[in-house]
């Protein structure tokens, strides 16, 4: 019997003979392309990328403890935003473009539409997923916190400061990526911490532009990169087990011929 949740099953897949009633070609094919090979690591790993950011969240909801996470952002505001350099500044407002809606949702397009070319039917539904759920939480958080931007910027900014939105999005965007085009593996996880850190640069450039807070940014990094994550692990295990389930029944089938044939 094949076990949805564990990591032997694509052994099983591979390792059987093609025949008339099991249709390996099919199999090997959804295998081949599945989104995680441990979903049990991925599921932690998005759960401590979540707990950093309702740390946060928490922390500037609390008078106290905001207090000082404002004074430690104040502080981190006033030792580096005099730092300024033309090449820094230059890289800083192209990584702030590339986390901007006029550059991510033209590119969330093009990315959807290449991986629905490709029949990556996994891999599109982690990648909506992703931008569905994360989306709609960077106004209501802006909203619900509604902490003011730094006092002075090198880029305008409308909304509120808490979180990121840049941070987010571009979290979301890094991972995404690095899930739905590297094939799952113990180097890709690599590849997952190195994309959040890319997110987690890019937005940096919004602290170094002065647009955002350095918790700002923190915070949107940490929960976009697990909603990308844990997105990712919701699609595999429910396709995984849809797919499995009719592999099962499709062989119950098959044997309950053989038997009644005799």
């Amino acid at each position: 019997m094949l076990k949805w949740n564990s990591v032997p099953m694509v052994e099983y897949t591979v390792s059987q003979p093609a025949t008339q009633d099991q249709p390996a070609a099919e199999e090997h094919h959804f295998f081949g392309h599945l989104l995680l090979d441990d979903h049990v690591w991925a599921w932690r790993f998005s759960l401590v990328l979540l707990a950093i950011a309702l740390s946060l969240f928490v922390a500037v909801a609390i008078p106290p403890i905001r207090d000082v996470v404002f004074a430690f952002d104040e502080w981190f505001y006033d030792a580096t935003y005099p730092i300024k350099a033309g090449t820094l500044t230059r890289v800083a407002r192209f990584l702030s473009f590339v986390g901007s809606g006029v550059f991510v949702w033209p590119f969330r397009a093009i990315i959807t539409a290449i991986l629905i070319s490709k029949r990556r039917w996994q891999a599109v539904a982690a990648w909506v997923l992703a931008i569905v759920v994360s989306e709609p939480f960077i106004g209501l958080l802006k909203f619900a916190y509604g902490r003011p931007r730094p006092p002075v910027a090198l880029v305008e900014s409308a909304s509120a400061s808490f979180p990121s939105g840049h941070a987010i999005g571009g979290a979301v965007m890094a991972v995404g990526l690095v899930i739905a085009f590297v094939p799952a593996g113990p180097a890709r996880r690599n590849l997952e911490i190195v994309a959040a850190g890319f997110a987690l640069f890019m937005s940096a450039s919004r602290v170094y532009l002065g647009a955002h807070f350095l918790s700002d940014v923190v915070a949107g990094v940490a929960f976009g990169s697990a909603v990308a994550i844990g997105a990712a692990v919701v699609v595999h295990r429910f396709y995984l087990r849809r797919f499995v389930g009719e592999r099962e029944e499709a062989l119950r089938a098959i044997q309950a011929r053989r038997a009644a044939g005799g």
